[in-house]
């Protein structure tokens, strides 16, 4: 496996566990944590030892918080969409060959939900605050959570919960 700063690779058997490694900013997605996940999707990808992969976040805090909007700061109208419009990692996930499973532990929001919508399964903590907020930043969800999200829980409810921001528990997310 490659080395990587933001992504941490565990092998325990035929599982892999691709944890989001950035806890000190909520495991925040940043360009790097882009590139470096789908980096080491595509090594996973290729390892026939690999028959599951799990993806979570450091920390009790947090799945993922979101994008690290820090990123965007001094950068112009084009560069700050470039950086919204990277959904390589979301694709990836979604079309990784093997099952993947999203374990929720705390905020999953924005691209963090993104990334739980593209895994087959995800299991939540009863700490677990999920919801796609982007509404209040006066933006919509960039990574194709609107289409995955409508697919998953049907066209109303996903209309609501995006154009709203709510955040919901994972009670209320297994319910829908």
């Amino acid at each position: 496996m490659g080395n990587y700063d933001t992504i941490l690779i565990e092998k325990q058997g035929k599982i892999a566990i691709l944890t989001i490694n950035r806890p000190d900013k909520l495991n925040a997605l940043n360009y790097q944590v882009h590139r470096e996940g789908v980096c080491a999707l595509d090594e996973l990808k290729r390892d026939n030892s690999v028959q599951v992969l799990i993806i979570t976040g450091a920390g009790e805090k947090a799945f993922v918080a979101g994008a690290d909007i820090s990123e965007f700061v001094g950068k112009s109208p084009v560069q700050q969409r470039a950086i919204f419009q990277e959904r390589t990692l979301f694709n990836s996930i979604d079309s990784f060959p093997k099952p993947v499973i999203a374990m929720i532990n705390g905020y999953c929001l924005g691209g963090g939900c993104e990334i739980a919508l593209s895994c087959d399964i995800r299991i939540a903590s009863d700490k677990a605050k999920i919801g796609q907020p982007e509404i209040n930043l006066g933006i919509i969800p960039g990574g194709g959570g609107t289409q995955r999200l409508t697919r998953l829980i049907g066209e109303g409810k996903a209309m609501e919960l995006i154009l709203t921001g709510e955040m919901i528990d994972a009670q209320t997310a297994l319910s829908i």
